[in-house]
């Protein structure tokens, strides 16, 4: 059994420098509470990418995870906690030897 695991990392500026242009439709109603919620947390019109971006990123993260339950639901749960514990240690001792390297 394999268990994969996709992290989501936002860097700065990485809208600006790699952004596609997308033409999407959205009911008036939707737009008006979107727009409206936006303009009361004091964002800006510039801010309606932001906030789709990051939406679609937290949508794609959920599905992924409820895929990944989906597939391990009938996995024995000791079996899967130790799947995670081999995985968590394997990616810790790899994120440990990189930090090493950038020291050296």
């Amino acid at each position: 059994m394999r268990i994969g695991v996709y992290l989501l990392e936002c860097i700065e500026g990485y809208m600006e420098e790699e952004a596609v242009r997308w033409n999407i439709k959205v009911s008036k109603e939707t737009d008006l509470t979107l727009r409206t919620y936006l303009g009361s947390q004091g964002m800006k019109k510039g801010d309606l990418s932001k906030f789709i971006e990051e939406a679609v990123r937290w949508r794609v993260f959920h599905r992924t995870v409820q895929s990944i339950k989906e597939q391990n639901a009938d996995t024995d749960p000791g079996e899967l906690q130790r799947l995670i514990n081999t995985a968590v240690r394997q990616v810790r001792a790899e994120q440990g030897a990189k930090g090493k390297a950038r020291k050296a």
